[in-house]
């Protein structure tokens, strides 16, 4: 980017301190008022500094999505020729209700770091409550809604943004983009993608590479040090939509227990690390389970007819069709395993009362196409009318989950298919992985250029 690294000083890291703080004030949950008012707030913030004072058209504010509109902010500091490094952060956060009484002081650092404190101090806390304490009351950690995922980012991304602009003949250029709804459907970056080609010729640049300002994770205790990432996760959102046999509590052999095979997907998937992909040295995360429930509203004494599991699976290397494959086998597996179950206990109940009875039961394992399918061959034009006008009036809210949940259900109700049968899919976006070895020589480059501010760093920086 430079000539010579621009190392970290005490005055970019305060600065960084202080901008995330006070962004971190600024409360920007996803789908809120505040998540709309968050980009006007930055926007200001950025146009004050003498920068963006002497080169106002280097500021953007795009809209994306939403009323009131969310808005991506973009900010060009320019350097001698064209080459340009895109430094991108969201600014919208999970909800501050998990905070419970101190949800008003969620997004006020100091205070709230304080308050939960002296909540810990006056109870008999468990280990895990303990630990925070401790980590609390060293001094070394600050509590706040978003002030790691992901202000501090955006914070970080600002400071190296005033620090390349004030120096005296930059080389490159860094173009700063925040974004909203990173934590539902992304569709701030969404809207950013499709505006970058036109961003990129209006100013003439070429953009070589792009950092995420994002947290990452360290499972050890952090001794490792810093550390420069050369790619990003991939992240699959497969669901299992299980259709049972609904029967009354009393007679449970009558039918087939869709929450029993849910279980049995729910043990074969859950933190199982033998389904983690590994690639370049790193082991991706275990998959874990987002959401379970019974797709009824309301007390029954029936057994549940669906049951909806939707799974977050991590990858270094699996593309779309190698995960739902491997998933396809997974569900099936389990299938056989429940169904099994349900026979062997069925059989025992009732020869504890004299009775000989055969129970065989025979499951299958549908993907949204095929299920799609039965639905249109099932019920014709009209079908078809039905779940395209379904599918076009499905809300754009801020739960992609439930969308899918209620197509699905849909479908399920067209095709008239009876269990027991899991439906699966992805129950929202995809996410591809990525990483720097993809991008042949151009990679190679960029790789060697992250060598100097290794160089320059701490020496627990670790190439990643």
């Amino acid at each position: 980017m430079t000539s010579s690294p621009i190392p970290a000083t005490p005055s970019s890291a305060n600065r960084t301190a202080e901008l995330a703080v006070e962004m971190t004030r600024w409360p920007s949950v996803t789908g809120s008022d505040g998540e709309a008012a968050f980009s006007g707030r930055l926007f200001d913030l950025l146009a004050a500094t003498d920068y963006f004072k002497a080169h106002p058209d280097q500021l953007l504010a795009l809209d994306s999505h939403g009323t009131p509109a969310r808005q991506n902010v973009l900010a060009l500091a320019r350097g001698k020729g064209r080459r340009c490094i895109v430094l991108a952060g969201h600014f919208d956060t999970v909800s501050i209700a998990n905070y419970g009484t101190l949800a008003p002081l969620a997004c006020d650092p100091e205070p709230l770091t304080q308050a939960l404190i002296r909540e810990l101090s006056e109870k008999d806390c468990t280990s895990l409550e303990a630990s925070a304490l401790a980590d609390l009351t060293s001094g070394n950690f600050l509590a706040g809604r978003g002030l790691l995922d992901m202000k501090s980012g955006v914070a970080a991304g600002i400071a190296a943004l005033e620090r390349f602009a004030g120096l005296e003949e930059p080389v490159g250029n860094i173009l700063l983009a925040a974004t909203p709804d990173e934590e539902n459907r992304s569709r701030g970056m969404r809207s950013l993608r499709d505006a970058l080609p036109d961003i990129a010729r209006r100013f003439d640049l070429d953009i070589i590479g792009g950092i995420n300002l994002d947290a990452t994770s360290d499972d050890g205790d952090g001794a490792e040090g810093r550390a420069i990432y050369l790619g990003s996760v991939g992240k699959f959102s497969p669901f299992a939509f299980v259709v049972g046999r609904p029967t009354h509590a009393g007679y449970a052999f009558n039918g087939v227990s869709a929450h029993l095979i849910a279980a049995e997907i729910m043990r074969a998937v859950e933190t199982n690390s033998a389904l983690c992909d590994e690639a370049h040295g790193e082991v991706s995360p275990a998959p874990v389970c987002l959401e379970a429930k019974d797709v009824r509203h309301g007390y029954e004494v029936t057994t549940p007819a669906h049951v909806w599991l939707s799974f977050n699976w991590l990858t270094h290397r699996r593309t779309p069709a190698e995960l739902l494959a491997d998933f396809q086998a997974v569900v099936e597996n389990a299938m056989a395993a429940a169904l099994e179950t349900q026979r062997s206990n069925g059989q025992r109940f009732f020869e504890r009362q004299g009775m000989s009875k055969q129970l065989s039961y025979q499951g299958r394992v549908l993907s949204c196409d095929a299920l799609k399918a039965m639905a249109i061959e099932r019920g014709g034009p009209a079908a078809r009318e039905r779940i395209a006008t379904l599918d076009a009036a499905l809300p754009d809210g801020d739960d992609p989950l439930a969308a899918t949940r209620s197509l699905v259900a849909a479908l399920v109700t067209e095709s008239g298919i009876e269990g027991p049968a899991v439906i699966i899919g992805f129950s929202t976006l995809h996410y591809p992985m990525v990483h720097i070895d993809s991008l042949g020589d151009a990679g190679k480059t960029l790789e060697t250029s992250l060598q100097k501010p290794r160089a320059g760093s701490s020496s627990g920086t670790e190439r990643r």
